[in-house]
């Protein structure tokens, strides 16, 4: 290819210091009541935010700073009380109304993520559709995840136990800029309906769909000030950390672990969803047309900018020649542009940062003997960042998209030979995310998924099926993440067990400490006993 990395670094508009006169692509009056509902003393000034599909302004973007941050989490914590006293299911109504808002208002928003992320509506719709699935699960199922549940006490009758989840107090969402409702939301709903108020702190770039969620939940019955937003970069994030009770935080593995090793030493919890190196493997039974339509939704669903992307193409050599032909004709009938509509299949990358990443990884591996074989191009011609869906053969293990996670529409094409060799090629990384297997053989895709080192693995699909199953846990081995988000496990992040244990009196009411205190170890006799006892009877 011979093109340099960076060469097409886009000007004008996607600087941040554009002229204070350019042209609005939303209007100010539309954004106001949005922004104010940003905590913020102005003193931090304001950021430039643009579309990326187009290069035109969107808004200038109110950001806070420490103090702030402060402010949101004392008005959190005070309203969180009250919050917390409300009963289970008035909070688990608020998220089914939420539901029904978000289907209802589904076009305002898709345009406004859509602007704010340059992505396709197809990949937008995803998020509409993930929120419902996310609200109406833990409306329907937190009351019974909440609920406390008897276990059996020390003394069989005479010990009554109970295990309570408490809300912690205030949790900390930090969500990145490439699901910009999904993953505010996918923290936020289960931290509220467990009796928390949250403080949310979204992508700079993805501010307004963050507060177009914030005004949704106000709509569908969220009191005021249990929900705070907080608007800026790593030190907002950073201060947040520093307040909060727990932090729920989906981004870069680094940074993942700056916010872990802080929130170890202030001893909170740390929910952190972090980057992947994502397997699919065709098996040689696959059925290969149906294998090729899901890996090209796999690989290039939102550009590719998806933690749960597929990235690495694991190919059993007796199908891989078919799998690829079939493969690469879908890729390279891959419709990009910027439309508010369904007519594209990709959409823009979201920042010339992530473009000037995937130009990087492209041109090492070709520099290092990769062939293309689909794709390879900065698209100037549909929009400034947009890269067209890319496939590469031959990648050398030392390259940088052999490495490291691209999030982009990038993927490498690895042939095996055994599916022994196909696990041990797809556990070749240090991330743990997500995987991918398809065989007509589920029983045998199963037994694979087993061996594979990642917190979910999907058999004949690619990522949806995993995480659209919100009952389910979701999350990451290794240098992926801690922790867990969806179902039970989502909820149980943001609250804290609380045993409690009721001593009924002991026959004419004596206590249990009476019976400790009887001279001459008669009362630890008859508890040996009693415990022998207990184990005759196969009683845990």
């Amino acid at each position: 290819m011979g093109y340099e990395p960076g060469a097409h670094a886009v000007p004008g508009p996607l600087d941040p210091e554009v002229d204070a006169a350019a042209t609005y692509l939303l209007e100010p009056e539309e954004t106001a009541p949005l922004l104010a509902r940003i905590v913020t003393s102005h003193e931090e000034g304001t950021r430039r935010v643009v579309a990326p599909a187009t290069g035109h302004v969107l808004v200038d973007l109110p950001l806070s700073g420490p103090d702030d941050v402060t402010r949101a989490v004392d008005r959190a914590r005070d309203a969180q009380v009250a919050w917390a006293a409300t009963d289970v299911r008035e909070r688990a109504a608020v998220l089914l109304r939420l539901h029904d808002h978000v289907l209802d208002h589904q076009s305002e928003v898709l345009d406004l993520i859509q602007r704010e992320s340059g992505k396709s509506r197809a990949s937008a719709f995803e998020e509409v559709a993930d929120v419902a699935q996310v609200a109406r699960h833990y409306g329907r199922r937190a009351a019974a995840y909440l609920e406390p549940r008897t276990v059996r006490g020390m003394l069989p009758l005479l010990t009554r136990t109970t295990v309570a989840r408490l809300p912690v107090g205030v949790v900390g969402v930090i969500s990145p800029w490439n699901y910009p409702l999904t993953l505010a939301l996918a923290d936020v709903l289960p931290a509220l309906v467990a009796g928390n108020a949250v403080v949310l702190k979204p992508d700079p770039q993805t501010t307004l769909t963050a507060l177009w969620a914030a005004a949704a939940l106000e709509e569908a019955g969220l009191p005021d000030d249990v929900l705070q937003v907080v608007a800026g970069g790593g030190e907002v994030g950073a201060a947040l950390v520093d307040e909060v009770d727990h932090i729920a935080f989906t981004g870069s593995t680094a940074t993942g672990r700056v916010i872990a090793s802080r929130a170890g030493e202030r001893l909170i919890g740390a929910t952190l969803e972090l980057g992947g190196k994502n397997p699919l493997y065709v098996a040689a039974d696959a059925d290969l047309e149906v294998a090729a339509l899901g890996a090209v939704r796999a690989c290039f669903s939102n550009s590719g900018q998806l933690c749960m992307s597929i990235e690495r193409l694991v190919l059993h050599e007796d199908v891989a020649e078919e799998f690829l032909e079939l493969f690469l004709a879908r890729v390279l009938a891959l419709r990009l542009s910027p439309a508010l509509d369904y007519t594209a299949d990709v959409g823009s990358l979201t920042s010339s940062a992530q473009l000037a990443r995937v130009e990087t990884h492209v041109h090492d591996a070709i520099a290092r003997g990769a062939r293309i074989l689909a794709g390879g191009v900065h698209r100037t011609d549909v929009g400034p960042l947009f890269y067209s869906p890319t496939v590469l053969a031959d990648v050398p293990p030392h390259a940088l998209c052999a490495q490291e996670e691209t999030f982009g529409p990038v993927v490498s094409v690895v042939l095996v030979s055994s599916d022994d060799e196909a696990v041990t090629v797809m556990n070749e990384t240090e991330h743990g995310l997500n995987a991918s297997i398809w065989s007509r053989d589920t029983r045998r895709a199963r037994a694979l998924a087993a061996r594979v080192r990642a917190g979910t693995v999907n058999v004949n699909d690619g990522y949806a099926a995993a995480w659209g199953s919100v009952a389910a846990p979701m999350g990451g081995f290794g240098a992926s993440g801690q922790g867990r988000r969806h179902g039970r496990e989502g909820i149980e992040a943001c609250t804290e067990a609380q045993t409690v244990s009721v001593q009924r009196g002991v026959m004419s009411g004596a206590s249990l400490d009476e019976l400790f205190a009887l001279p001459d170890g008669q009362g630890q006799r008859l508890l040996t006993g009693g415990l022998r006892l207990l184990r005759t009877l196969r009683l845990r």
